[in-house]
């Protein structure tokens, strides 16, 4: 199975990247982390992304706050899919970094989550590989059937409580 590559801007997006690598690891999909900024290091951002394909990702899922360019830059070094993940700033509560992530030019997509949402950009990444790995597909069914289940089991309880 490819791995995913995952890069943040700064150590600050930790924190948000730690829901990326915890959802990879319960699915079982290997990745590897690196901070990467799209203006300090950026020899180095490009550097990964055009290396990314022979490297073995099969996504790349890049977290950046404020101006947020990382995701991007990135993306405009490789054609595998690049997963932003706008995170929230000490301004603007993140917008900032949301339509900096999500306002790409024509002909370089960035597939964009919510702000802060390291789990939906992770699950991303494993609905992409599922697409030839038959076995993450049924992870990925099983993971949306124990969340169901727990939902009705909310329902449930709440209609209990209310006799």
């Amino acid at each position: 199975m490819k791995k995913i590559g995952i890069v943040m801007g700064s150590r600050s997006d930790l924190p948000i990247v730690q829901k990326a690598m915890d959802t990879l690891r319960e699915l079982g999909i290997d990745f590897e982390v690196h901070i990467f900024s799209a203006h300090r290091t950026p020899q180095q951002a490009r550097d990964f992304a055009l290396a990314a394909r022979e490297r073995g990702f099969g996504a790349i899922i890049a977290a950046a706050g404020m101006a947020a360019h990382l995701a991007g830059a990135i993306a405009a070094n490789t054609t595998l899919p690049v997963i932003g993940i706008p995170c929230k700033g000490p301004y603007l509560d993140g917008i900032d970094a949301l339509l900096s992530t999500v306002q790409m030019p024509s002909g370089i997509p960035v597939a964009t989550v919510a702000i802060n949402a390291g789990t939906n950009a992770a699950l991303l990444c494993a609905q992409i590989l599922a697409v030839t790995e038959p076995e993450l597909a049924a992870k990925l069914d099983e993971m949306r059937a124990k969340a169901a289940a727990a939902i009705l089991e909310q329902d449930r309880e709440l209609a209990q409580s209310n006799q």
